[in-house]
């Protein structure tokens, strides 16, 4: 099979900085018998061509505008194909824009929806819907695409009002990569992980509020690990709530690095307003974690078998649950056990598998 991946970003060539792991694991594997090609709609700064992952990556060079990105790719996907499917990963713009080419071409087509495209938060400013523009990309993407994928039951709900034909499958974590302890010694002092960029939608000032309300409790040290993009607020934040000497802000760490986080945390805890998977949460479940956090993505999904889930935005029941879920060692070890399960039947390979099925069913008349 003849494949192409369209993506905003994500896909460096050195394969370790400004890459999206879950991609490279998935296209590695679809690579292993499928010919592979994935489109970079703005990313480096001049039009490249390279291989990734058993890959070829055509990134277009950051054209200016839809227009010009459709222009782009349709030019790239004429040379470099036929294929038989097209697959754009988040519907704006990759998603609407491999939709189209899908019509375009005479392709079947698949868009990922797995960020913010049925959500508005107006509180931070967050969603495809808060806009019109935004809503309108979001609905044409799923009126053209083939079929909608999304990787949790949270966003397939969202999702069935925007499109007739949802396929459900979580973008699984490479196992393998990931290295657990064979035992884990407990606090105190317990230690608390989060890996994710610091921004408003993960609302990492809701976690540290809950760490401040909780230490009264316990004792705990919290590693952030990610990006910073909100110049030290946090950082100011952290302090301002005592935190000093509790909490450590580690930056982004490539893949690799991150992987020793996991390995002596006593916890994942998700503080997000907003998510529409979580790779590091499933990479939290494969490393036998217990996971406490909001209710969306597959935190929402995992409740109340396979983690404790409270309410975005609510840093009483957060700190709660961090309290309550650290005292109940017989709970931990239910709760960690469970999503290590999930994290093992829908691992990276697994995933590959479902989605090879996927384009396959769509080369059926019947499935059209």
């Amino acid at each position: 099979m003849k494949i192409a991946l369209v993506v905003t970003g994500g896909l460096h060539p050195s394969g370790s900085e400004q890459v999206v792991p879950a991609w490279l694991w998935l296209i590695q594997r679809l690579s292993a018998a499928n010919e592979v090609h994935a489109f970079a709609l703005r990313h480096l700064p001049e039009p490249a061509q390279y291989q990734l992952a058993g890959a070829t990556i055509h990134d277009l060079g950051r054209p200016e505008g839809r227009w010009a990105q459709w222009k782009a790719l349709h030019r790239a996907l004429t040379t470099a194909g036929p294929f038989n499917v097209i697959h754009g990963f988040w519907a704006d713009p990759a998603g609407t824009l491999a939709a189209v080419a899908g019509r375009r071409l005479g392709v079947p087509s698949v868009v990922t929806c797995d960020s913010g495209e049925f959500s508005s938060i107006p509180a931070i400013g967050y969603g495809s819907q808060q806009s019109a523009p935004g809503r309108a990309a979001v609905a044409l993407a799923c009126r053209l695409a083939t079929r909608v994928h999304v990787t949790t039951r949270f966003m397939e709900t969202r999702a069935a009002s925007y499109a007739a034909h949802v396929a459900r499958i979580p973008i699984g974590v490479d196992l393998e990569s990931i290295s657990t302890p064979s035992s884990r010694s407990d606090g105190p002092p317990w230690r608390l992980l989060q890996v994710a960029s610091l921004n408003r939608v993960k609302d990492q000032s809701t976690l540290l509020e809950a760490v401040a309300m909780a230490r009264r409790s316990v004792s705990i040290k919290l590693d952030l690990v990610g990006e910073d993009t909100l110049g030290g607020k946090l950082q100011r934040e952290a302090t301002s709530n005592g935190l000093f000497g509790s909490v450590t802000f580690h930056g982004f760490q490539p893949h690799d690095a991150v992987m020793r986080f996991y390995r002596s945390a006593h916890m994942y805890v998700q503080s997000s307003r907003h998510e529409g998977g979580g790779i590091s949460v499933l990479e939290a479940a494969a490393a036998r974690l217990p996971i406490v956090g909001t209710r969306v993505g597959h935190v929402s999904d995992f409740e109340p078998h396979a983690a404790v889930a409270v309410p975005p935005g609510d840093a009483h029941a957060l700190a709660d649950a961090i309290v309550r879920t650290l005292r109940d060692c017989l709970g931990r070890r239910t709760i960690s056990a469970r999503a290590r399960q999930f994290a093992e039947s829908h691992d990276a390979n697994w995933t590959a598998q479902q989605m090879l099925a996927l384009y396959e069913s769509l080369k059926r008349p019947q499935s059209a």
